[in-house]
């Protein structure tokens, strides 16, 4: 079985470094026509990285610490603000999972929950894409889908030992994450801003059974075609010859108690913050803390030596994602976006939705979709004011849009947690991505203008 948790691999290429350097340099002098310096630097830098990030040509942690060191050497921001945006608190909630998801391979009860899974879905490469997405997007639903990554990659290496199926069923896993985190409006971080931003401007809010009707139109063809897509050229022969069962062991059920008790403490804290409206406990400090409880007594199931297999890499990735996002603001960036977004205002509706959701959709291509809503939404509303359109139907096509982040690993934490597993690489992210992305922006625009804008 491979590692779940392996370093990057890669190394140098001067040849790919050579094609990032020559995006780099088009897209700079491309923005020099509409934007002022430092913005069409900022957008060089990041074309120079994307291409990176999606060539290899570098190491996926070398391309993310490059904003610590560019972003100051072009004057666009101070090594003081930048170098923060690495230790965002989501960063140690992540920290926490991967040591959980360590833990699961090392007593190896992946393996257990692997048979039992096999046990009622079809042993079949198709039937166990289905049921790894559907899987991983019920629970998204209620629990952040991060973790539920994080608890769910582990079985994409033990199901088969062909790379080519641990892809498909990695990215299963990660895509539908992200697709069941919009049933609810807990499911996902760009859903809560939303919910956030209808409070804070007095926007009559959605309530949660009515979200849940809004959004299963659109859940269930999206599930349909990621599992299809998947399943594209896989055959019928069964994953595992007959397996004998095996006991629990006594590590493997101290494992699984945690995992148990932290489920159940992250549904009753979900409960208690949203559902009665009481101050819960931070999921980024509960998850960290799982995670250190396996060093001690009576789990004892890590050990410090054991952390040297965290990937580093991605967490820089993601710091480089937070590290972009704040670079949109101080360029002035963001506000140019707003400009382009009220020139959408005088189109027919189908075009402005159908535009919108692309515009957030493939944004995500180079900053997190929490951080891309964050800015959005501002915006959107600013547009509906001066035009007239409604803002909880333009709001609520970008939120879905953000959420629909199939194509690089820095748009949305379930696609880092993806190429973790060793058996995904950023141009297979990319490829399977740019059709979901093209996939969810019909569906979102047919849905809103079928459904949405009749019943919100």
């Amino acid at each position: 079985m491979t590692d779940t948790l392996p370093a990057n691999t890669a190394g140098f290429s001067a040849k790919g470094l050579g094609w990032a350097l020559a995006a780099g340099l088009v897209v700079f002098a491309l923005g020099q026509v509409f934007l002022n310096p430092d913005q069409s630097i900022l957008l060089g830098l990041i074309a120079l990285m994307v291409t990176l990030w999606s060539n290899q040509a570098m190491p996926l942690g070398w391309v993310s610490l490059l904003p610590i060191v560019l972003f100051p050497l072009f004057g666009l921001t101070g090594t003081n603000e930048v170098a923060p945006n690495y230790a965002q608190s989501i960063i140690f909630l992540f920290i926490g999972g991967f040591l959980i998801a360590l833990a699961v391979e090392k007593t190896e009860l992946h393996h257990l929950i692997s048979r039992k899974m096999l046990s009622v879905f079809p042993n079949t490469p198709r039937g166990m894409i289905y049921a790894l997405a559907i899987t991983s997007g019920g629970l998204s639903a209620f629990l952040s889908n991060t973790t539920t990554a994080l608890l769910l990659m582990p079985l994409a290496m033990f199901l088969s030992d062909q790379r080519g199926l641990q892809m498909r069923f990695a990215l299963a896993i990660a895509y539908g994450a992200s697709v069941g985190g919009i049933l609810t409006p807990i499911g996902t971080p760009p859903n809560l801003i939303l919910f956030g931003f209808f409070d804070q401007h007095n926007i009559a809010p959605i309530a949660f059974g009515e979200w849940i009707g809004l959004v299963l139109p659109l859940i269930g063809p999206m599930f349909v075609i990621l599992g299809w897509v998947l399943a594209l050229g896989t055959d019928k022969t069964p994953l595992m010859a007959e397996f004998d069962p095996k006991p629990m062991r006594n590590d493997q059920k101290k494992v699984a108690r945690l995992l148990y008790l932290l489920v159940a403490v992250l549904v009753v804290n979900t409960l208690l913050s949203v559902g009665w409206g009481l101050s819960g406990l931070n999921e980024k400090g509960l998850l960290l803390g799982f995670g250190l409880l396996l060093f001690l007594p009576p789990f004892r199931i890590l050990t410090w030596l054991d952390t040297r297999r965290l990937p580093w890499d991605i967490l820089f990735l993601f710091g480089a994602g937070f590290a972009i996002a704040q670079a949109f603001e101080s360029t002035g960036l963001a506000d140019r976006l707003a400009w382009a977004l009220q020139t959408l205002a005088v189109h027919p509706l189908w075009l402005v939705l159908g535009l919108l959701s692309a515009m957030v959709t493939f944004s995500t291509v180079i900053t997190s979709n929490t951080a891309l809503i964050a800015m959005v939404l501002p915006v959107v509303f600013a547009v509906c004011e001066q035009s007239g359109l409604d803002p909880r139907l333009l709001m609520m096509v970008a939120t879905v849009s953000a959420s629909y982040a199939f194509m690089l690993p820095i748009s949305t934490p379930p696609n880092a947690i993806a190429l973790t597993s060793g058996a995904v690489d950023v141009k297979t992210m990319a490829q399977y991505g740019l059709v979901f992305n093209l996939s969810g922006i019909a569906l979102v625009t047919l849905i809103a203008l079928t459904y949405w804008q009749w019943v919100l």
